[in-house]
Formats: structure tokens, C-alpha cells, sequence
């Protein structure tokens, strides 16, 4: 089965190799399907792509926002956003050759006269002398589709075959608000499941715990956008967690560490001893005697090998069975069934974990799948965040510190732009509301499987740097009050001197400020 789209979770960010988001596959699957595997998170507004093999999975099928394969005969023209790769795809088809013989222009100078270029060398390849026929050079003149950026013209320059694209209505498509959603896929949910989140009280949360929360809300969010449903997992007992997702503005739930798992994990228990993967621990005797929460032991390899699944830490080998370990699979296993009990029909499961905790995480989805052999615990997948580097640290910094550093810093830079602001609520609830956009720009704008690092110095928010949230959010505030006096002036007292702007130009800002002066 073809790969389906899954919508993106984070902004601005590069594509991650296939690697940062797992799903073990059965290997002999994987022989019958050579080539299909799991495609990442594509940041910022491509899908990530789960893929559905032998039948025995499901992915989550959701309508495709644009330009990727599978779109094109879903989607009527004009619902999708042009990319790049769409319309390469359909200038080369429109030359009538297997081969890629396009290039998308990046200098400066190039991009003056053309978007695309076809190269007379390849040209010579492809065609007797390099002379592409009239109608060839029609056709692709006349390239359109889902997708695909509206082409201005085709000319055969001594370069190649150059094609210049609307460049205005290709802002306002790229730039425009989206479209409305199609109608989700019914009986489908996501459970987003944030390992940590699960500290112990005397734990408190840190920045490198931060990232993959901020990842799984932005996920959360998109994914709701589109009508999925979404359960997030575990529930947030600790109250200093409860204030840092407060201060960040984080939608999480949260609980009184009280839960009835009893039942659940008594059923885990009897499922243990039942599973020919599980040994009892003998305790007090010996000098490999375990420690006193150690339920029992269970053999990890040998269930992966039972099951050919690949994708998994080789390093894998026996676990050793804590009441802990038991209470986090019954969370999981609680949320799962009540989303399939809710009428959502089949359940998906995205572990948003560090690298520093996906060991244990894999070890926690082995475990499950032994204990529970149903489809949803085949439905697990990983998406895995790089480690986070704290620079010029004076001592190791907890999250609500660096979020209170970041605040300081942001008010900082405020009064050297605007002078002195005044201590009231309104400039409180304004400092608060960039501090969180800018750490969310901080740890969001980093493809999620690459280290990084955050610079705890004094001076590291600024209204100058081109890397900043502060910088982002400044000059987006500066184009907002460049429309809205230029639209003032239109409809007050100079619609002589100015031209009404594009109803889409106030908004996305694809057409220039020119006075039209008379005469």
C-alpha cells in the first residue's frame, strides 16, 4: 500500500531523514514491500507520511494540503498550495522525457529573467540538436494543475528553455490563509504521548524536556485544525509542570497523580504471567540478586525475534519489570481504549520522545506489545527530538528559569526599541505572550532530529538578529502597521494618491507600496 499523508507538526524547520521517525516493520513485510518505509515529519506544512503495510496497519489518512504525491488526483485545482517539486514534476512531464531535465533558479541575477531552467545541455541529450519542438515548448507554456505555480511563459534562450512563473499569484497562494479542511476520516484519533512529562515530583522539568512537549502541542494543534482527534498522554501531576505549561501555554491535561490504574495494571500483571517471554526474580539470594521492585524479567530479543520486527535498538535485551514501568503502560493502555471505546475506531500511537529517552521508550513499547497483542500497540510510532545544548550555563537550569530569563531578556530588548514601558497588565500579558512565541521559535525552528542549543547569555535576544523570534515577530509587527496606515491613508484622505491595495495585499503583503501619482 502506497504511503498516505499524516499533517506536520512544527514550523520552519528542514526536512529530517526517515531515521527520526521510526516504526518498526516486520521484516519480511518489508522484503514483500521493498522500498516503502516510514517518511518523517516534513516541516513546516508537509505531511509526514506513516505508511501502511501487508494490511495489518492503518495510517491516518488525512486530505493533503498540497504538491505531494497522491494529491494530485484527490484534490481539484486550485485547493492545493503550489511547491516546487509538483511543478518540476509537471514541467518535466510536459517536456515527454523520463529523465529530470529541470532546475529551479537560486541566484539573484537568474532570477531576474527566469524561475525554471531546462539547460541546453540536457536539452542536446534529449532532443536531436537540442531544438525542442514548437508544441513541446507550447505545452509546457501551458503547464498547470494542483500544486503546480502558474507559469507566466516559456522561451528557448541560449541557456535552455527558461519559464518564468505569476510570481504575485504564486505569493498569494503560498501566503494565503489556508484552506478549509476536508472532512476528517472518521474513527480515526492520535494518541500524542510525552515520556517527559512522567517525573518524579523531586524531578522538575528542564529545557531538553521542553522540546518534545512544544513538538507534540504544535502537532496537536495541527492535527486538531484538521478534525482529528487527539488525546495527549500522561496527564501532569506535578505543580511545577502545571505552571511551566501554563507560562508556555501549553493545552495538556492534567491530574492529581491519584488515577485509578489499579485494575489495569492487575491485568497487566496476570498478563505477565501468562507471557512465555516473562521469567520470575528470585530475590535476597546470590550475588545477582535484584532489587526489591523488580516484578520480574522479560525477554526483549527474543520477542523481536519472534515477531521479525526491525527498527529497534540492537542493544535490547532483558528488562527488568518495575510497578512503574507497569503504571506507565496502563496510562497508555487506559488512553488507548478509551479512544476506541469513544467510536474513534483505530488508534495511533506517537511516543514524542528525546534521545536520551528513547531507549526506554522502545523498551516500554516492546513491553506493551508483549502484554498486549492488539492493533493498536502495532500502532506505535516514534518520533524522536535531538538533544538540546545549554550554552554558558551557570548551573543546570530548570525550565520555569529559563522561561523567566527569556521574559527578562524580551523586556529588555523591548525598552531598547520603545523606551521605558509601563508596568501595568497590558504590557505584562504583551512581554509574556513574545517571551512564549519566541521560545517556541527557539525550539521549533531546529529540525527536531539536530542538536540544539540554546545561549543563555544576556544578549541573546534582539530585535537584529535574522535567527530570533524577537526578530521575526518585530518585523511581522512592522509590516501589519505598514498596511494598516497605508489602508487608513486609502480610505481617509489620500485615494487620490494611492491605489487600493488587493483585498489579499493587506493581509500577506504579495503586492508593492507605490503611490500612483496622477498624471
Amino acid at each position: 500500500m502506497a504511503p498516505v499523508p499524516f499533517p506536520s507538526a512544527c514550523p520552519a524547520a528542514p526536512r529530517p531523514s526517515w531515521r527520526s521517525f521510526r516504526s518498526p516493520q516486520r521484516a519480511r513485510q518489508r522484503r514483500a514491500h521493498h522500498g516503502a518505509r516510514s517518511v518523517p515529519l516534513s516541516v513546516p506544512a508537509a505531511p509526514i507520511m506513516a505508511s501502511a503495510r501487508g494490511g495489518e496497519r492503518q495510517a491516518l489518512a488525512l486530505p493533503s494540503r498540497g504538491g505531494g504525491s497522491g494529491g494530485r488526483a484527490a484534490m481539484e485545482p486550485g485547493e492545493s498550495r503550489p511547491a516546487v517539486a509538483t511543478t518540476l514534476r509537471a514541467l518535466n512531464e510536459a517536456l515527454g522525457r523520463p529523465a529530470a531535465l529541470w532546475v529551479k533558479e537560486s541566484g539573484a541575477r537568474n532570477l531576474r529573467h527566469r524561475d525554471f531552467l531546462a539547460p541546453r545541455a540536457a536539452l542536446r541529450a534529449a532532443f536531436p540538436g537540442g531544438q525542442v519542438p514548437a508544441d513541446v515548448v507550447a505545452g509546457v507554456a501551458s503547464v498547470a494543475g494542483p500544486g503546480v505555480l502558474a507559469v507566466r511563459g516559456c522561451e528557448d534562450t541560449p541557456a535552455g528553455l527558461a519559464v518564468r512563473v505569476r510570481r504575485p499569484e504564486a505569493f498569494r497562494r503560498l501566503l494565503g490563509p489556508l484552506p478549509a479542511p476536508g472532512p476528517a476520516p472518521k474513527g480515526r484519533t492520535v494518541l500524542l504521548h510525552v515520556p517527559a512529562l512522567r517525573r518524579p515530583d523531586a524531578v522538575p522539568l528542564r529545557p531538553s524536556h521542553l522540546r518534545p512537549l512544544l513538538l507534540a502541542d504544535h502537532l496537536a494543534r495541527l492535527l486538531r485544525a484538521q478534525g482529528v482527534s487527539v488525546s495527549p498522554v500522561p496527564a501532569v501531576t506535578q505543580e511545577g509542570g502545571r505552571e511551566v505549561l501554563r507560562q508556555l501555554r501549553v493545552e495538556w491535561p492534567s491530574g492529581s497523580g491519584h488515577s485509578d490504574l489499579a485494575g489495569t495494571v492487575s491485568a497487566l500483571k496476570q498478563a505477565l504471567g501468562r507471557s512465555p517471554w516473562a521469567a520470575a526474580c528470585e530475590h535476597g539470594l546470590g550475588t545477582s540478586a535484584l532489587p526489591e521492585d523488580v516484578i520480574c524479567e522479560v525477554h526483549l530479543r527474543g520477542f523481536m525475534e519472534q515477531q521479525d520486527l526491525v527498527g529497534y535498538d540492537p542493544n535490547l535485551g532483558v528488562l527488568h519489570v518495575t510497578e512503574g514501568k507497569l503504571r506507565s503502560v496502563a496510562e497508555l493502555q487506559q488512553a488507548a481504549l478509551q479512544c476506541m471505546a469513544g467510536g474513534q475506531g483505530s488508534c495511533c500511537i506517537v511516543h514524542v520522545v528525546s534521545c536520551e529517552e528513547e531507549f526506554q521508550q522502545q523498551q516500554l513499547d516492546l513491553l506493551w506489545r508483549i502484554l498486549d497483542p492488539g492493533a493498536h500497540t502495532a500502532l506505535q510510532k516514534h518520533l524522536v527530538c535531538g538533544p538540546v545544548k545549554v550554552t554558558n550555563p551557570s548551573a543546570p537550569i530548570e525550565a520555569d528559569q529559563y522561561f523567566q530569563l527569556r521574559k527578562r531578556q524580551m523586556y529588555e530588548a523591548s525598552v531598547m526599541k520603545y523606551g521605558e514601558l509601563a508596568q501595568d497588565e497590558a504590557w505584562t500579558e504583551v512581554i509574556d505572550t513574545l517571551t512564549v512565541a519566541a521560545i517556541r521559535f527557539e525550539m521549533l525552528s531546529t529540525a527536531h532530529q539536530s542538536q540544539l542549543t540554546l545561549d543563555l547569555e544576556d544578549s541573546s535576544i534582539s530585535t537584529k538578529g535574522t535567527k530570533s523570534g524577537a526578530f521575526v515577530m518585530y518585523n511581522c509587527a512592522r509590516l501589519a502597521t505598514l498596511f494598516a496606515t497605508y489602508q487608513r491613508a486609502v480610505e481617509q484622505v489620500c485615494h487620490l494618491l494611492y491605489r487600493h491595495l488587493p483585498a489579499s495585499a493587506t493581509s500577506i503583503g504579495t503586492e508593492l507600496l507605490l503611490p500612483a501619482r496622477r498624471g
